[in-house]
């Protein structure tokens, strides 16, 4: 199927405006040139709008539209699990976690396991994050995205890897940070607005007419089966979302490692322009997040009902865009595209702040800071090409890339999450504690892996975390370091705004609801 013209018109306004903007917010006052608090953390700017919204863009791409409807489409509403927990785990992070790292003013998160342990377990960290970025997270936003260009406009795979990485490349790498963070505004309106009328679409479709509300309850009367929260051991899908368990341990393991210590997510965060804007914006990001599932979930579980015969699930959304009348197809392909051109911008920054700040800074001291933004800037151009050279080869055999991409950050989620909490909690933890905790998931893992196939592994990640707890702890105790934490952990202003408090309250009523009403 391909795009009328008037979908084309739509299409190439926003692709325009965006590049424009871009270029606008970038600007610098006369005789100022941009530096690296400029490019990689917008100058301090952001207000609890622009975090808001650019941690729900950053986070929304291809690998959740695409990728989390298809796994809408064969397990069902349980997957939205990675949606509404996340909401709660961010209100956690804005209360627990960001007043630390502001308080020392960090660019990147590999930079506080310095301060905190040493350069070792920073360099280390940093390796990981960029292997990862690269050959798992753009890998599957290129592909993904490729995959719904081709399936709604008809464009070869190929070219719609070009076109994504050229997009992204064009409105993202002159202004940094501060491009991606201001349009990601626009972005998120239109990923909420297409969304939600899509949903509005399909459901009203499978209601015959009769309204979003008539065709959800015939939803629920079509498909029961997807709409358990917690599946039982005999659902054919339990290995990926193993029940109770995965609700108190795995999932909850992922979202901090995602959330809180993630630099792809959490650089928004430190580009507040006080600690105060960062919360608001984590609480605006948390209530966006409840109504996710309806974006990203709910048009899969549709898919199920009118295409039950999907070669694969993650042709779900694709398959419903086609639904879409002239015009509003346009507007829907456009939030789709804003969705993975936004991610693969946050990304790709991402990736430049961590090797320029954490890596070539440290071997090449002492330069310019233009040529720091610089070497930003090609290291943001190199890592689109290698993910879009990858691509095809690491994700053409996948399903499900959603679970692909859980699955694969599994291995060193355990070990992420120890080393950060011991070391903003446990003054006590030492670097050779944190190296054995990130080598010992990784190593554990894959054990697990070879030895235990059958286990899901949202369930080994319940193992995993209790054997590097065990690792960090034994090791600090055991070989005892010269280990000056950079915070003391008493002085750090825990205290939140009474309407931080408010929204997190009614977000965990919220949802206490939701996993009632499925259960």
């Amino acid at each position: 199927m391909s795009l009328s013209g008037i979908d084309i018109g739509i299409f190439f306004v926003y692709v325009v405006g965006l590049i424009l903007i871009s270029i606008y917010v970038s600007r610098e006052k006369a005789g100022h040139e941009k530096n690296t608090n400029d490019y990689f953390l917008a100058g301090n700017s952001l207000t609890w709008w622009a975090i808001g919204a650019s941690l729900i863009a950053a986070n929304i791409s291809a690998e959740q539209i695409i990728g989390m409807s298809g796994s809408g489409y064969a397990v069902g509403l349980g997957i939205a699990s990675y949606e509404w927990l996340a909401a709660i785990i961010l209100m956690i992070v804005g209360k627990y976690f960001i007043p630390i790292f502001l308080k020392h003013g960090i660019y990147t998160m590999p930079q506080y396991l310095e301060r905190r342990y040493n350069h070792d377990v920073r360099l280390v960290l940093a390796v990981f994050w960029i292997g990862v970025y690269i050959f798992v997270n753009l890998t599957s936003i290129l592909w993904l995205g490729s995959l719904a260009i081709n399936t709604v406009a008809g464009v070869d795979m190929v070219y719609g890897l070009l076109f994504l990485g050229a997009f992204a490349a064009a409105y993202s790498l002159y202004g940094g940070l501060k491009a991606v963070a201001f349009t990601d505004i626009i972005q998120v309106v239109l990923l909420v607005v297409g969304g939600l009328y899509l949903s509005y679409v399909t459901l009203n479709i499978i209601g015959n007419g009769s309204g979003v509300i008539s065709g959800f309850v015939t939803l629920t009367e079509v498909a029961p089966q997807k709409f358990d929260m917690i599946l039982s051991p005999d659902n054919p899908f339990y290995k990926d979302l193993p029940g109770i368990t995965a609700m108190v341990g795995g999932v909850w393991g992922l979202h901090f490692a995602y959330w809180g210590f993630n630099q792809y997510i959490i650089q928004r965060a430190l580009a507040a322009k006080n600690l105060v804007e960062a919360q608001r914006g984590i609480a605006f990001a948390a209530v966006l997040k409840l109504i996710m599932p309806v974006i990203v979930v709910l048009p899969g579980i549709a898919a199920f009902a009118l295409f039950p015969d999907l070669e694969a699930p993650d042709q779900a959304y694709p398959e419903l865009m086609k639904l879409m009348p002239v015009g509003m197809m346009g507007l829907v392909f456009a939030a789709l595209v804003a969705a993975i051109v936004s991610s693969l911008g946050s990304m790709t920054n991402s990736i430049s702040t961590i090797f320029t700040m954490d890596i070539y800074n440290y071997y090449k001291p002492d330069k310019s800071q233009h040529h720091y933004v610089m070497v930003g800037r090609i290291v943001s151009l190199l890592s689109l090409i290698i993910a879009m050279i990858c691509a095809r080869p690491l994700l053409g055999n996948f399903d499900q890339a959603f679970q692909y991409v859980q699955e694969f950050t599994s291995f060193f989620t355990p070990g992420i999450v120890i080393i950060f909490i011991l070391g903003m909690f446990w003054s006590k933890t030492t670097p050779a504690g944190a190296l054995a905790a990130a080598i010992g998931s990784f190593v554990t893992s894959i054990a697990f892996k070879v030895l235990w196939p059958s286990l899901p592994f949202l369930d080994r990640m319940n193992y995993i975390f209790v054997i590097c707890f065990v690792l960090a702890v034994g090791t600090s105790l055991l070989f005892k370091e010269e280990n000056k934490p950079i915070h003391d952990v008493e002085k750090a202003d825990f205290r939140t705004t009474p309407g931080y408090n408010l929204v997190a309250l009614s977000i965990f009523l919220v949802l206490t609801a939701i996993y009632i009403t499925w259960w």
